[in-house]
């Protein structure tokens, strides 16, 4: 591949492979889909859209909804992670840079350092797939999704909904991680282990130690939203600290799960539209 070919197809917004070198989308690219996402929504009715800043509290979105109950009263219907945060906040305000355009290699990324021994590799490919794996240092936002639906624990948002309430309240609880090696860091199977209690599922071993969550009126995430908005209403509560968890436990857990979940989703573009964006009190 010659310079100016290169030249050009970086410039264009186009995703880089050469060389063993990922060059990133423009910024362009992102200032594009976001005045799409704005376009796509406005006056269309919809409700406040995630992710977002957390230290930015304001936004005019003029539909609200009743927040969900707290999650002990719900049923945890899905687990799933995304690499790098889609949040930015509390100790994860670093930014990965814009990524591919489709959500991958963007978002932020814990702003610690870690030792020599955290950032000691893994042997085996950590959650592999088509738009990498993992590696130690790497950050994730963790989603455990709650419905108040009676619903079981299961793939995608579906398993959150059923035949009896199309449209249950739902809520997540978010904790963000930096994943450590060296034998170092919590276990991911422990956090991820749910079980009935008190007749509702649960996520047992979620952390409630890290910090006064972030509490907000949002949506669902991901990067098909990037260009359009979520339709769903969803309560957020966001741990601003960040734990450090085992990466080869993130390894065992990829290889299987009662969520059918086996690498890392893209993050949506950080919403940054006042008019899509709720107040936090």
């Amino acid at each position: 591949m010659n310079n100016r070919l290169i030249v050009t197809l970086a410039a264009s917004g186009l995703l880089l492979h050469t060389c063993g070198v990922t060059a990133a989308v423009s910024d362009q690219v992102i200032s594009d889909q976001r005045a799409k996402l704005a376009s796509q929504t406005q006056g269309q009715g919809f409700g406040p859209q995630s992710p977002r800043d957390l230290n930015q509290v304001t936004g005019n979105n003029p539909i609200h909804f009743s927040a969900a109950p707290s999650y002990s009263q719900m049923n945890l219907c899905n687990i799933h992670f995304h690499k790098n945060a889609e949040h930015s906040g509390g100790e994860f305000t670093t930014y990965a840079g814009n990524g591919d355009g489709k959500g991958y290699q963007s978002g932020y990324k814990y702003n610690g350092v870690l030792t020599d021994k955290e950032m000691m590799q893994t042997r085996m490919a950590v959650c592999p797939s088509k738009n990498g794996g993992l590696n130690a240092g790497d950050t994730i936002e963790l989603h455990y999704v709650h419905s108040t639906a009676q619903v079981t624990p299961g793939e995608s948002l579906a398993a959150c909904m059923n035949e009896a309430i199309a449209n249950p309240q739902l809520r997540v609880e978010t904790q963000v991680f930096v994943l450590v090696g060296g034998g170092q860091g919590l276990d991911f199977n422990q956090l991820t282990k749910v079980e009935q209690t008190q007749g509702k599922y649960q996520a047992i071993n979620m952390l409630n130690n890290m910090g006064d969550p972030v509490e907000y009126s949002g949506s669902t995430t991901g990067p098909g939203y990037n260009e359009k908005g979520s339709p769903l209403q969803v309560s957020w509560r966001v741990r601003p600290k960040v734990a450090k968890v085992n990466i080869d436990s993130v390894g065992q857990w990829c290889r299987g799960n009662e969520f059918k979940e086996d690498h890392a989703h893209g993050v949506r573009n950080l919403v940054i539209n006042p008019a899509l964006l709720s107040n936090i009190n």
